[in-house]
């Protein structure tokens, strides 16, 4: 077997019973065999400080040490006025500062997220997609995974029943890791 590909994983949201926090456990269960997933919980990330960026708290920098030995990255995002919510946005400025440490960089990400309205996270992606061009990160493009209506989809225990969504995330994995493999070719 090829060697596997390590995935970290993190949704958007702070909330306990957060619909994209059981995005990544459902991910957890679609797992290619020749990948892993670890979840990190953004829980915790103060507010980004420009003051402190060059000697950050010890969640940012447990963060960034997670991002740093992850071959490739998965983003669930709730979707906020029409963008991606306060708490991932911290994040990623932490995690891209200060100039010169962007653990970003070059790192395969897959992005897909869920909510209660009819459109999913559409709005919330494409703005996450404008920030990976900043950032260098590189999204897989297809298949996208727009969760609308999560409410019905995901039950009380926080596991996601919706098969077609299901089906939709086990692709994306594979599509990440078949990625992830390909940009390691290339450089």
């Amino acid at each position: 077997m090829k060697d596997q590909i390590k995935i970290l994983g993190f949704a958007g949201s702070l909330r306990k019973g957060s619909y994209n926090k059981a995005l990544l456990r459902a991910a957890l269960e679609l797992l290619p065999k020749d990948a892993q997933l670890e979840i990190f919980d953004l829980e915790g990330i103060p507010l980004f400080n420009q003051d402190l960026e060059r000697q950050p708290p010890e969640k940012v920098r447990e963060f960034k040490a997670k991002i740093r030995a992850a071959d490739a990255l998965l983003i669930a995002t709730p979707e906020h006025n029409f963008s991606i919510p306060s708490a991932l946005k911290n994040a990623i400025d932490w995690a891209s500062r200060p100039p010169g440490d962007n653990v970003f960089e070059d790192k395969p990400v897959a992005i897909m997220g869920a909510s209660s309205g009819r459109l999913g996270t559409a709005r919330a992606q494409y703005h996450l997609r404008q920030i990976c061009v900043f950032l260098n990160i590189h999204p897989v493009n297809r298949p996208e995974v727009f969760v609308n209506f999560a409410q019905e989809k995901i039950d009380s225990a926080g596991r996601l029943k919706d098969e077609e969504a299901r089906k939709l995330i086990s692709q994306l994995l594979e599509n990440l890791v078949a990625w992830t493999r390909r940009l390691r070719t290339e450089t």
